[in-house]
């Protein structure tokens, strides 16, 4: 069975951190790209962060660029997502995700997704 499985979510205060992990099991994720969505009450699924295979290629939202980064440790079929300056509009449950390319990512063209983790940033 396919899985990935995010963790590092929490409540964290306004201009705090945290860092969300993804671990790929199940499968080879060799030569996929992943990435993070994230989705607030009420509103749409956005893609914040994705990473192509070697890491030499990002994509961030421009609610992340500055104060996100994406990194993957691909022995460990692993994907991270260090949050930092964290903002009240930041909470939401993200999700990790795994797409054979950045460009499957960006147009939500995706394989696997993870279950979600709640990350709730207070005043």
């Amino acid at each position: 069975q396919v899985q990935l499985v995010e963790s590092g979510g929490g409540l964290v205060q306004a201009g705090g951190s945290l860092r969300l992990s993804c671990a790929g099991s199940g499968r080879t994720f060799v030569g996929y790209a992943m990435g993070w969505f994230r989705q607030a009450p009420g509103k749409e699924r956005e893609l914040v962060a994705a990473i192509t295979w070697t890491g030499s290629t990002t994509y961030y939202a421009e609610s992340a660029k500055g104060r996100f980064t994406i990194f993957r440790e691909n022995a460990k079929a692993t994907v991270y997502l260090q949050m930092n300056s964290l903002k009240i509009e930041d909470t939401a449950v993200y999700y990790c995700v795994a797409a054979s390319s950045l460009v499957g990512i960006r147009t939500h063209a995706v394989g696997y997704w993870g279950q979600g983790t709640q990350v709730t940033v207070s005043s």
